[in-house]
């Protein structure tokens, strides 16, 4: 008798949970519509915002013509990331699993996901990386490459000359490759991939998917030849970049360790390129923090009584990494999640039933003015306030996600932040700039800024040379 109440209880208890409140929008096209015009503009979670005034943080809609259960909730957030692979899995459109490739470590799922993770884990580690004497060096000599061909009064478009900065550092550091030549044709490569990811999948001439998977058929086949010869080189040679470690360490077939590299290559450069573009353009716009932030910089120049930074130059640079955590709150590349549910998964009072597209947008709790005050100004002087040093560590804080969370995280972020760093370093020490024409922030097809923020360059007179 006793257990026969129990379950009745526990029917009515489940009886009582719903889905979350929401509307379905337009027949067919749902909200999708809305969605594509607030996550294109330079504030991606207004239609997030609209909804949340009238549901809650957790609500549901129609998106792509699918049920969608979107959450600017930091803790459902979380959860839904804490959860990866036992009640969600990832969920991406046929275009963004053609181009990341079936074996890439975004998109595959189970334990695959766990040991390819725990690769890019263990190779991406800054300890590990920083065991090569020459790596530090290494990555300030790639920036170099590139800031150095900049002329006194040149024009400029700064996200071109970020996106070379970051395919070069990422190419170097992956393949081990420094030509110049095959550096620009990997960039142009690259733009042409990235803007096919959330691509209608249409495979024919003059379409963006037609074009960024040609451009994936020519980086495949570099990075499979590049496998080849790292392959036929001595064990102390091969072992030289991440490539040569995956070759000689986790014998890889070919297929996988070409996706798993353009995974990489993939992430790696997104992160780091806009995150030195956006970091330039809000500094730009809030002349205190660049002058603070040059005033670190140039003191740390004086004290290093050399061209290259050490590890302990990058360690003393509290303000810069302030104006990168607030970067990456206002300008995150990975302003939300795609996610499906496995299970019926219970959550407070809600059901969100298997099979539902499950969207934790991540953008909508960095904005949030009830989390940052003032949280649409580039403020980085808010992450040195006590109440705000816990939300920093992107590791174990609900309410600052830049990277992911749970099992799949990104493993890049101390690198990131250490080449964001030192570009921001040798840009403002050597460099001055005007803007010379208007531009803004947008997420759609990928985040950039609308005229790729265009500026005249002028040499720092009182600049250290740099050799």
């Amino acid at each position: 008798m006793k257990q026969s109440q129990c379950n009745q209880r526990k029917k009515i208890g489940r009886n009582s949970m719903k889905l979350p409140p929401g509307g379905r929008g337009w027949p067919l096209i749902g909200d999708s519509i809305k969605w594509y015009r607030a996550v294109a503009s330079s504030h991606p979670p207004r239609y997030v915002e609209d909804q949340v005034k009238r549901y809650g943080k957790i609500f549901t809609c129609n998106l792509f013509g699918r049920q969608a259960v979107v959450s600017a909730d930091p803790h459902f957030n979380r959860f839904i990331m804490q959860n990866e692979g036992k009640l969600f899995k990832s969920c991406y459109p046929k275009s963004f699993c053609d181009l990341v490739g079936k074996n890439g470590v975004i998109v595959v799922q189970g334990e695959r996901q766990k040991k390819l993770h725990g690769i890019t884990v263990n190779m991406m580690k800054l300890e590990k990386l920083n065991s090569n004497p020459q790596f530090l060096e290494d990555v300030q000599m790639v920036i170099l490459q590139t800031l150095n061909t900049l002329q006194e009064k040149q024009v400029v478009v700064l996200q071109d000359i970020c996106r070379k900065v970051a395919i070069n550092l990422m190419v170097n550091q992956l393949l081990g490759v420094s030509s110049e030549s095959e550096i620009d044709e990997m960039a142009c490569l690259f733009s042409d991939f990235v803007d096919g990811c959330l691509s209608i999948p249409i495979n024919l001439p003059g379409f963006s998917y037609y074009t960024a998977m040609k451009a994936r058929d020519t980086i495949i086949r570099k990075i499979k030849k590049l496998i080849q010869i790292t392959g036929q080189k001595s064990r102390s040679a091969a072992s030289n970049g991440v490539l040569g470690r995956l070759v000689d360490e986790e014998n890889l077939p070919d297929d996988v360790a070409a996706d798993f590299i353009i995974n990489l290559l993939f992430a790696g450069n997104e992160t780091t390129a806009k995150t030195m573009l956006f970091a330039i353009y809000f500094l730009t716009h809030c002349p205190k923090a660049l002058e603070q932030l040059l005033d670190e910089q140039q003191n740390i120049r004086r004290m290093a009584h050399k061209d290259m930074l050490a590890w302990e130059d990058y360690k003393a640079m509290p303000f810069t990494q302030c104006v990168i955590n607030e970067t990456l709150r206002l300008g995150g590349i990975a302003i939300w999640l795609m996610r499906e549910a496995k299970v019926d998964a219970e959550y407070q009072d809600f059901v969100i039933s298997k099979g539902s597209f499950v969207v934790p947008f991540l953008s909508a709790v960095h904005l949030d003015e009830n989390i940052y005050p003032g949280a649409l100004n580039f403020n980085p002087w808010r992450w040195m306030e006590q109440e705000n040093k816990e939300k920093r560590n992107w590791r174990t804080s609900p309410f600052y996600t830049p990277f992911g969370g749970g099992a799949r995280y990104c493993p890049g972020a101390e690198l990131a932040h250490l080449q964001i760093a030192f570009f921001l370093h040798h840009f403002v020490t050597k460099y001055r700039w005007v803007q010379l024409k208007d531009d803004q922030m947008s997420f759609f097809p990928s985040a950039r800024l609308v005229n790729g923020f265009q500026i005249c360059i002028i040499k720092n007179m009182d600049a250290v040379p740099v050799q």
